[in-house]
């Protein structure tokens, strides 16, 4: 992109934004949970849940694809886009769509931030999800256009770790996303060294209680203190001050069970309702472990992959670290060659669509032989299955905007 196009781009995503900013109101109750150290996040990209819940504890708020669409098909930016047309003409349309999809994330990030005055993770497209440089060429976008309060979200990828990595030395924050395990984060805290990687746990007491291998209650909290002890660690070794996020809680009665945890990122949903419910004393539990019930049919599908990390991981992410590869083909040939090519999987072209069709929580009987076999795992699951469904919301998102550029 020519300088002069992008001067052009961002005058245009920051023109006219005049959404007045909130006053935030305290609240000891809140007061009480980020006095364990727990920084917390609204998950949600709608302004008036946002304003309904936000208060002067909350620090940022967290967009994504599926939280973006989800505005955008409100058809509040109907009119926008069209302007946005003449700035992309140029291109070709599956170019413009892709253009006029990061000036709609920007546009509505910078409303965001304008209006509560925090932090604003935003999210790359999904076809940028396994291309280093557009990883890259997309974060420095986003940073220029709001340096102080953007937090660029980039997922788990074996080319997401190596743009995220660029990223980062080059100063952009970093918020890597669409992981569900311990091991996958060090592998994020070593490589990527973001300043913030993610535990998505309630999808992983989902997939056991869904498939029938236990109740679920337990395993994400699990994975989730696990995953902050290590990154704790890890960190000081790296010198990266990665956090950890417990992201989108799914219940009010995690905000206790996982106090202490550095982030949270909460629906609007859980925050009212935890609001209500809990008494407001909090106490850090990042020493405490919960139990995880499971039956017989789990034995031998790695379900303590979620939280245990063996030292091939480790010893693979710290030679990764100090010599970051040029291209996620090396990740995944190393991971393979460290034994634990079950992280990142080669997957032909049914198995994806499988794995979109099956949406975000995938179905055990369809991938049981491969996990049993020892070159699938649920986490690695999980992760894919989560971009499959951030993918299909994206194309509701860059169909719109196909139908409103004709």
């Amino acid at each position: 992109m020519s300088k002069n196009y992008n001067e052009k781009l961002t005058a245009f995503i920051r023109a006219g934004i005049d959404d007045k900013p909130v006053t935030p109101r305290y609240d000891p109750f809140w007061q009480s949970l980020r006095s364990t150290g727990t920084e917390l996040w609204l998950d949600t990209g709608d302004m008036d849940e946002a304003e309904a819940n936000w208060t002067a504890e909350m620090t940022a708020l967290t967009t994504n694809n599926t939280l973006l669409n989800n505005e955008i098909q409100k058809g509040i930016y109907d009119s926008f886009v069209p302007q946005a047309l003449e700035l992309v003409s140029h291109l070709t349309i599956n170019e413009q769509v892709k253009e006029i999809a990061f000036i709609l994330n920007a546009r509505h990030g910078l409303r965001l931030a304008k209006k509560f005055g925090g932090m604003v993770s935003v999210e790359l497209h999904t076809d940028t999800a396994y291309d280093i440089d557009a990883i890259v060429s997309y974060g420095l976008r986003y940073r220029e256009l709001c340096p102080e309060q953007f937090i660029v979200k980039v997922p788990y990828t074996p080319e997401g770790l190596i743009g995220a990595r660029l990223l980062h030395d080059m100063g952009v924050r970093i918020n890597l996303t669409l992981e569900f395990s311990t091991r996958q984060n060090v592998l994020v805290t070593l490589i990527a060294r973001p300043d913030y990687l993610n535990v998505f746990l309630g999808r992983i007491g989902a997939f056991i209680a869904d498939n029938k291998l236990g109740d679920g209650s337990g395993a994400g909290e699990n994975a989730l203190l696990a995953s902050q002890s290590w990154v704790t660690r890890l960190s000081a070794e790296t010198g990266s001050k990665t956090r950890q996020i417990a992201a989108s809680l799914r219940n009010y009665t995690q905000l206790d069970l996982l106090a202490g945890a550095d982030v949270y990122t909460i629906p609007p949903k859980v925050a009212a309702a935890g609001r209500k419910s809990l008494g407001g004393l909090f106490e850090s539990r990042l020493a405490q472990r919960y139990d995880v019930p499971l039956n017989d049919d789990a034995a031998g599908l790695g379900i303590e992959k979620f939280w245990e990390v063996p030292d091939s991981v480790v010893e693979l992410g710290r030679q990764l670290g100090k010599e970051v590869p040029a291209y996620g083909e090396e990740i995944v040939a190393k991971a393979h060659e460290a034994g634990v090519g079950d992280m990142f999987p080669v997957m032909d072209p049914e198995e994806k669509e499988c794995i979109a069709a099956e949406g975000k929580i995938p179905v055990l009987s369809s991938w049981k032989e491969r996990i049993l076999s020892g070159n699938l795992s649920p986490d690695t699951l999980l992760t894919l299955a989560g971009l499959a469904s951030f993918t299909a919301d994206q194309k509701q998102l860059d169909d719109r905007i196909r139908g409103l550029i004709g």
